[in-house]
């Protein structure tokens, strides 16, 4: 008999502890052993995860028959922060970095936390969700804390850009396959933040004014921490 999937129950809340502690002790061992190659191991050992878990959902749907547009296209906004993440877990740099930062942390994490799910652990959907979009938003985290790379107010522009041209796939991929990447065809089933937005096609442009919230908001630690530390290096000249 299958298990449901029961929202913060304890498979949920240890997949998103494990989303958290696994990337800062790999970060903090990074930090302290100053090693460059150790650093990319460690990367690739992320990059890695990622890419099992992808080719094991592949295999999972091909062996129950469930190949479809909806299932086989990568056009969900957390393929593309994992597709971003990937990219810079193998070469870091700034520009598939500030992505996968900006999607993972927006998109992603709130379907870490709001799952659109039925099925409860040991189920390998549950499986593959968790180590799926938990594994993105670690590697964010990873590259975040232990790499040091981190998000720049040119970003910002660039990460809209970015995300208008997702708006735009998704929504041609959807009306051609009548598929619903996004969520912008339907809302979620399960509960989720759609259902205090208005109906569709309304909470769509909801959804694009909460995003360019959130990308301001998940910039604004940064701009902070910059103002404070040329705040201090200008007291003390």
């Amino acid at each position: 008999m299958d298990r449901p999937f029961v929202p913060w129950g304890t498979a949920h809340v240890t997949a998103i502890g494990l989303t958290v502690l696994v990337p800062m002790i790999f970060a903090t061992a990074v930090r302290l052993s100053g090693s460059r190659k150790f650093a990319r191991a460690i990367s690739l050992l992320f990059a890695g995860e990622l890419l099992a878990t992808w080719a094991l959902w592949y295999w999972l749907i091909a062996v129950r028959g469930w190949l479809s547009p909806a299932t086989i296209l990568p056009l969900q906004l957390c393929d593309w922060a994992t597709i971003a993440a990937l990219i810079t877990l193998f070469r870091p740099n700034q520009r598939s970095y500030e992505l996968s930062y900006f999607w993972a942390f927006s998109g992603t994490l709130q379907a870490l936390l709001t799952p659109d799910l039925s099925y409860g652990f040991p189920d390998l959907r549950f499986v593959v969700f968790f180590a799926f979009h938990g594994g993105a938003i670690a590697s964010v985290l990873y590259l975040t804390l232990g790499m040091r790379l981190r998000p720049y107010a040119a970003s910002i522009p660039r990460a809209i850009a970015w995300s208008l041209l997702y708006l735009v796939c998704a929504l041609a991929a959807n009306r051609l396959f009548h598929t619903n990447f996004g969520y912008l065809s339907a809302k979620p089933l399960k509960p989720s933040l759609l259902d205090v937005m208005g109906p569709w096609p309304i909470y769509i442009a909801e959804l694009m004014g909460l995003g360019l919230a959130l990308v301001v908001l998940l910039y604004a630690p940064f701009y902070v921490a910059d103002a404070l530390r040329q705040a201090k290096r200008a007291s003390g000249r």
